[in-house]
């Protein structure tokens, strides 16, 4: 048998794969999905509702006795539940007497720039979808108006919010669509609204690799321009539209890439804590500072007001992840998050379903997990809510 003809084996072996697999992910998909359904979001418990806004629950029994706000949903055991618009609504109706502004809408005021933070490592399983998903829907709840970007062409981001990439993207509505170089479309004719009040995303699939493919003909012609601005360019065209931009990047260091880090303002990269994804990054960071030194000697401004390191699928009884930990924030400092993202089979049991820790109720798990999962990514998203607050100036 020649090669040729073993390689044209492989290649329908591989293609015969991927159509099986797609399909039964697809039939799996409308068994927890029908056609004719969406995802929405969960309610919370008045306790919950009360933590998202930062008042006590008594308070929040006190308005809905009052008869202010929206009505939250009584059960039989006088128990109250919010939907997410109820507490959206409540948060406008808060803001109004609220003493300062900003006490419950906490996002950009006059002077204050979009944040757009890129999330980002070159390295599979190092957590960048988890934490990018968990990021988006966090500052979301929390009041931000949030545009989630799949950037990443394996669109783990878009299917845990509801989108199948390989059926409900037949005709385009990526990002790509908008920053291609012929007949570009408005950013805005791909943004898609969300089951979450606040957040919107832009999906992503394979066809996000034409951009790889098309900058390098691009350049050869000399049309391409300054490729890196074109996330940047498109992003402008929504600019008061949003508070944050999160971008699941993907993970190589490609003309995507290069163009979400011109765009960004905030890099937060990702690492598990064991000694090879360590050595990965170490190729990582090298080769993205030599990325960026060329792109800002074609006459791009690659400051940024912050980087950060976050710690994912940490387990703090781990020894040898400890000890990398430790190494890490003696070389780096305050650069290292303070709060690290927990390993936890809550977060990976809600993966199976396609839902984020957010999304499922608490009764799904033990009780202990759940609140040590919820804990751990509530402390890193809070983190991060911190410095975009502190960028602006508060």
């Amino acid at each position: 048998m020649s090669r040729a003809d073993t390689q044209e084996d492989l290649n329908a072996v591989i293609r015969q794969h991927s159509e099986v697999l797609a399909a039964q992910l697809h039939s799996q998909r409308e068994s927890l999905f029908p056609p004719d359904a969406s995802k929405s979001m969960r309610k919370f418990t008045s306790g919950e509702a009360a933590a998202l806004l930062g008042v006590n629950d008594s308070y929040l029994r006190k308005l809905h006795l009052d008869g202010k706000g929206p009505s939250p949903e009584v059960s039989s055991g006088n128990r109250r539940h919010y939907s997410a618009d109820d507490i959206h609504n409540l948060r406008i109706l808060l803001e109004k007497t609220a003493r300062k502004p900003g006490d419950y809408l906490p996002g950009r005021r006059a002077g204050d720039h979009l944040q757009i933070i890129g999330v980002m490592n070159f390295k599979g399983g190092s957590g960048k979808t988890t934490s990018s998903a968990h990021l988006a829907q966090r500052l979301a709840l929390k009041g931000y108006r949030v545009l989630a970007i799949d950037l990443d062409p394996q669109a783990s981001l878009t299917a845990l919010h509801g989108v199948q990439p390989e059926f409900d993207l037949l005709d385009g509505g990526t990002l790509y669509d908008a920053i291609r170089y012929e007949d570009p479309v408005p950013i805005a004719a791909v943004i898609r609204k969300t089951y979450i009040p606040n957040l919107d995303l832009i999906p992503g699939n394979l066809e996000l690799m034409e951009f790889e493919h098309e900058t390098p003909r691009a350049l050869s012609r000399g049309n391409a321009g300054l490729f890196f601005f074109r996330v940047k360019e498109a992003l402008a065209q929504v600019d008061e539209r949003y508070d944050v931009v999160v971008i699941d990047c993907p993970p190589q260091l490609g003309f995507l890439t290069m163009s979400a880090l011109s765009a960004a303002t905030g890099v937060l990269v990702t690492i598990h804590p064991e000694m090879l994804d360590v050595m990965s990054m170490s190729q990582f960071l090298r080769m993205t500072a030599d990325l960026m030194d060329v792109i800002a000697d074609s006459g791009a401004d690659m400051s940024h007001d912050w980087m950060r390191y976050l710690l994912t699928r940490y387990e703090p009884t781990d020894a040898p992840q400890n000890r990398i930990v430790a190494f890490l924030r003696t070389m780096y400092g305050d650069k290292v998050l303070n709060a690290p993202m927990l390993k936890s089979t809550a977060i990976s049991d809600a993966g199976l379903t396609k839902q984020t820790l957010y999304e499922v109720e608490r009764s799904a798990f033990t009780r202990t997990t759940y609140d040590r999962a919820i804990e751990s990514l509530n402390a890193v998203n809070d983190e991060i809510a911190q410095l975009i607050q502190k960028t602006w100036g508060r």
